[in-house]
């Protein structure tokens, strides 16, 4: 690949480089994932907001195989790509406001982090770049279930 294509790629993957910040850089994506998601779903609703994470699913699959192949390293801490679709994905999952968003970000960090079963055997299982959002997406789908449940019984 061209230097000007693995740098595009890069750039994807880090989040323009939000996944450089040295602390934490899943929450910093995932905490810059959410006014973007709001306003998807405010222009356009939360059918487009999940269309924009299928494509952001694609696109930073292609991006973090590409810079995991750069880095020799299988996931790279850097690519924080998949912070922004799995946050999208849950917002997706739950009504319009800010409580519910706050709450989306809650339940998609905690299932992110402590990988319960199944997220960790999709980490474990899936290679490449779709396997690096790949556990991100079942952590979201997990935690917008549980969020979309509770918002059918009017708790959220």
């Amino acid at each position: 690949m061209t230097d000007q294509t693995n740098a595009q790629a890069a750039q994807i993957a880090t989040l323009f480089g939000v996944g450089r910040v040295p602390s934490a850089p899943g929450t910093a994506a995932s905490v810059v994932a959410l006014p973007f998601a709001w306003l998807i779903e405010d222009l356009f609703g939360r059918w487009w907001l999940l269309v924009a994470a299928i494509a952001a699913l694609a696109i930073g699959a292609w991006a973090c195989e590409v810079y995991a192949g750069i880095k020799g390293e299988a996931d790279p801490s850097e690519c924080v790509i998949d912070e922004l679709v799995g946050q999208w994905i849950v917002c997706a999952f739950v009504p319009f406001s800010l409580f519910a968003y706050f709450l989306a970000f809650v339940f998609f960090r905690v299932f992110d982090i402590l990988k319960p079963w199944p997220i960790d055997e999709v980490e474990k299982r899936v290679p490449g770049g779709l396997g690096i959002m790949a556990d991100d997406v079942v952590a979201a789908l997990m935690g917008g279930i549980i969020l979309a449940v509770l918002a059918h019984l009017d708790l959220l």
